[in-house]
């Protein structure tokens, strides 16, 4: 129920409870953007329950997707049950928004994941990290709603429009479709459990269905066909072609069951693992190079890296590998610059043959000095590699950083 005109409830902006997941979204870019909110079911759904809220009192919605697609809305943190943001309106002071959805009860979170534990290709799916719409069915079917309906969404905002809700509440709430469409897993945030969380009790309700088809029960086991009796029926149609390989890695299967305590396995680690080797089979059965099997531990860690700069993970990797971020950085960038040959020009010097450095040493300036395979002048370096190619380099954190891909020209490696 709405709060009466001219009647705040005491402590509707008091402290929020500790979230067990919370998720930070950035602040909405491209100003002026006339796109819809809601590309998705279940997006949509969330859309539909703001402005199905906002039927009595509907003049706001207009001026709410105005303030979201201008920028107004700042960081959206979702939290189990409650979305909170700052809207820049017309005052100096941003206002604070806040939206609550009720939470399941661990009873009802038990209903919900073995409903969907129920379904194998609704489980999968989840399992799989999407959302199909019949997951939504398998939560209603036990009388329980996935996305919360108009009556259940309380936006609150510390403006002084009592409007239900003002433009401030609706244009954090048109955003959060846009969070929505992106990661379906925060539509079970709202509701109280974070993925992990989803995915471990989707996986813990599979289980012993999975055990009652296993082979030691003698349930589903098929039992083949003998050798001979194929052969007996005499010349057998040609065996087809293989398969295409797919247009992009697939996604590792989740294990069937959380690592045991203690055991020392990192659940998000080994699935990293498992992306990356899809990766590399893939590559392997494009024909793209070896998939990386003949790396040395120091190229495989460069190539991880690469891969990881900017995220969370890279400070991960480089605490698991025992080095630094810097030099972790220089690798990944030798690597995205030379791959394997640039890692061995990061890592190795070797002595050119007579006259092979004199080119670069022209290029460079006068006063560039030789050591080995590298040349230097004050902040610049070349480095000439095995693969006859030259390797650009600057002077910096106290040690030298990768600036560029290798060229076989010096002129065009040398750093400017």
């Amino acid at each position: 129920m709405s709060p009466a005109r001219g009647h705040r409830p005491a402590g509707w902006w008091g402290p929020a409870s500790t979230p067990r997941s919370p998720r930070r979204v950035p602040p909405r870019t491209g100003a002026g953007s006339r796109c819809g909110f809601g590309r998705t079911w279940w997006g949509r759904a969330w859309v539909a329950a703001l402005e199905g809220r906002a039927r009595l009192d509907p003049n706001r919605l207009p001026r709410g997707r105005s303030y979201a697609r201008s920028g107004a809305v700042g960081e959206l943190r979702i939290t189990p049950g409650e979305v909170q943001a700052p809207v820049q309106g017309t005052r100096a002071e941003p206002y604070r928004v806040r939206v609550r959805v009720r939470t399941f009860e661990a009873a009802e979170w038990d209903r919900v994941l073995r409903a969907i534990a129920a379904q194998l290709g609704h489980a999968a799916a989840l399992l799989d990290g999407e959302l199909p719409p019949g997951v939504a069915e398998d939560v209603w079917a036990v009388g329980l709603d996935l996305l919360p309906g108009p009556g259940e969404l309380q936006p609150r905002c510390s403006c002084p429009d009592w409007a239900d809700p003002c433009k401030h509440a609706a244009a954090a709430c048109y955003l959060v479709a846009d969070v929505l469409d992106s990661d379906p897993f925060m539509v079970f945030l709202l509701r109280g459990r974070g993925r992990e969380e989803v995915l471990a009790g989707v996986r813990a309700h599979r289980a012993p269905a999975a055990q009652e088809g296993s082979p030691s029960t003698g349930a589903g086991n098929d039992p083949g066909v003998a050798a001979r009796e194929v052969y007996a029926q005499g010349e057998q149609p040609p065996l087809p072609l293989p398969p295409l390989p797919p247009p992009r890695p697939g996604r590792p299967a989740p294990p069937g069951a959380d690592p045991p305590p203690g055991s020392g396995v990192d659940p998000k680690a080994l699935a990293a693992l498992a992306a990356d080797a899809a990766a590399r089979a893939l590559e392997l059965a494009l024909g793209e190079g070896d998939g990386g099997l003949g790396f040395d531990r120091d190229a495989d860690l460069a190539r991880r890296a690469a891969a990881l700069v900017g995220s969370p993970g890279f400070g991960e990797l480089a605490r698991r590998a025992g080095i630094g971020g810097r030099e972790l950085l220089r690798r990944a960038l030798a690597w995205r610059h030379g791959g394997p040959p640039g890692i061995e020009a990061l890592s190795h010097s070797w002595q050119p043959g007579a006259g092979e450095l004199d080119e670069a040493r022209a290029v460079l300036g006068p006063g560039a000095r030789a050591w080995r395979n590298r040349l230097t002048l004050e902040g610049r370096q070349l480095r000439l590699g095995r693969d006859g190619r030259w390797y650009p380099y600057r002077r910096a954190g106290g040690g030298w950083d990768p600036a560029g891909p290798p060229e076989v020209d010096p002129r065009l490696a040398a750093p400017r």
